[in-house]
């Protein structure tokens, strides 16, 4: 191939229209094409439609723009995800209705995550009401089939809820309580019977996932009270986080009202519909980690921050900087008042650290002069306890907080880091709710 020719290839290729090297179609959904990607066998590319179904395709239309309001969306969230290192398909927008993504072999379960009780969940637990709120995220998986078929058998209702049991898979109507149902098929023999495992895998990824992408519309005035997400595993085996998360995908409140696709299932007119999946496009672009900065301000050389280092090494890739600055507010005073100025300036996401030995005035002093929260951290309050008066005792209009154990005053930085930091509130969370309950009330 001539130098003139290869170039006009790759230009082609990377730069004008990756779409036009797609020609065997591989799958065709209700919403989207997948198309064989031809330089890459182990990637596709996945082509949005202008169309939106519910009832399992009971009701179809048309939205003119939707393909390109579904694609923008779907990026959008996905850019996100994988600045959060979650195993993502995803690897770029083409144009604007089509993503380059890894070649999945799809697995046919559907993960739904709910932070409240909505749609099918109240069906099968009437008892609750609509928007009770679980402080352990609920999982629930749903077989994936099509024309009311498994394997040959006929089913009363395509993507039945599913329960594991003893090895056996048992099959529910989604829309009846549990309670007054037997199951209409139990079955030994089910998509990744032999790799349970994968199963613990998909929650987790789907459960972090969903913090994430709580934190994120939190952060644009929305609340996501579910979704459901696919998992596939690509060319090398691995499991990935698979097919679109759009507009279709999820429950999102937004001013008092869902702004998904439950307002076309509950009947809304088509121009409010594509109105709203504008909306959320437009809010979706705005989902980002931000660039944060934790100061942690010690008066000497010799105080050891060991601790603080070493448990903030695994929160180091989300988005936030630990920052060390040694000045004595006692013997530099006018130094830590321009240092703490200038900082913050520079980036004013900050929370600030004052890990002070004999007579902490820092937290105090740098509280006072800055509007960043400040917590104070008495270093040597073991060996005299004298010392913490002088972070407990504070003047008027200074708000130092204090904690006297290190490990805990970092994750109380991160902690006021994570209300605008969906990585952050993702990691923090997801370890917290290892421990949460579910209630209801009798």
């Amino acid at each position: 191939m001539s130098y003139a020719k290869l170039s006009l290839y790759l230009l082609i290729t990377f730069f004008i229209a990756p779409h036009l090297l797609a020609t065997e179609k591989l799958a065709e959904g209700k919403t989207k094409i997948v198309q064989r990607y031809e330089p890459d066998s182990s990637l596709a590319i996945f082509q949005a439609k202008n169309d939106i179904t519910a009832g399992d395709g009971a009701k179809h239309d048309v939205i003119t723009g939707k393909a390109e309001l579904a694609t923008a969306t779907t990026c959008n969230v996905f850019r996100l995800l994988d600045a959060c290192d979650i195993p993502i398909a995803f690897k770029k927008q083409l144009d604007a209705t089509s993503f380059l993504g890894s070649y999945c072999d799809m697995i046919l379960y559907e993960v739904v995550v709910r932070r409240e009780a909505h749609g099918s969940y109240l069906k099968r637990n009437p008892t609750l009401r609509k928007g009770h709120v679980f402080p352990h995220l609920v999982v629930e998986f749903f077989l994936k089939t099509s024309d009311c078929v498994w394997k040959g058998h006929a089913i009363p209702k395509d993507d039945p809820f599913m329960q594991l049991k003893d090895g056996k898979a048992y099959l529910y109507l989604p829309d009846v309580p549990v309670e007054q149902q037997k199951p209409f098929m139990v079955l030994d023999d089910f998509p990744l019977i032999d790799r349970p495992e994968i199963f613990d895998q998909m929650s987790e990824i789907a459960c972090r996932t969903f913090l994430i992408l709580e934190k994120a519309w939190q952060t644009v005035g929305g609340r996501l009270v579910d979704f459901k997400v696919e998992f596939g595993f690509d060319t090398h085996g691995n499991l990935l986080l698979a097919d679109v998360i759009d507009n279709d995908s999820w429950r999102v409140i937004h001013q008092g009202s869902y702004i998904d696709k439950q307002v076309y299932r509950d009947g809304g007119a088509l121009d409010k519909v594509s109105a709203l999946y504008r909306a959320v496009a437009e809010l979706t672009s705005n989902f980002a980690i931000p660039d944060q900065q934790i100061i942690l301000w010690s008066g000497s050389e010799k105080d050891d921050t060991q601790s603080f280092a070493k448990v903030f090494e695994c929160f180091s890739k989300c988005g936030c900087s630990l920052v060390r600055v040694v000045k004595s507010a006692h013997k530099q005073p006018i130094h830590c008042y321009m240092t703490v100025q200038e900082l913050v300036q520079k980036n004013p996401n900050s929370v600030i650290i004052a890990f002070i030995g004999a007579s902490n005035a820092a937290g105090p002093l740098l509280s006072a002069n800055t509007c960043v929260p400040v917590i104070s951290v008495p270093a040597d309050w073991r060996n005299c306890h004298e010392d913490v008066w002088s972070s407990l005792r504070l003047p008027s209009n200074s708000t130092a907080m204090t904690i006297l154990n290190p490990e805990n005053a970092l994750l109380a930085a991160l902690q006021i880091l994570a209300m605008r930091n969906p990585a952050l509130y993702a990691k923090l969370r997801y370890e917290q709710e290892k421990r949460l309950i579910n209630i209801v009330a009798l």
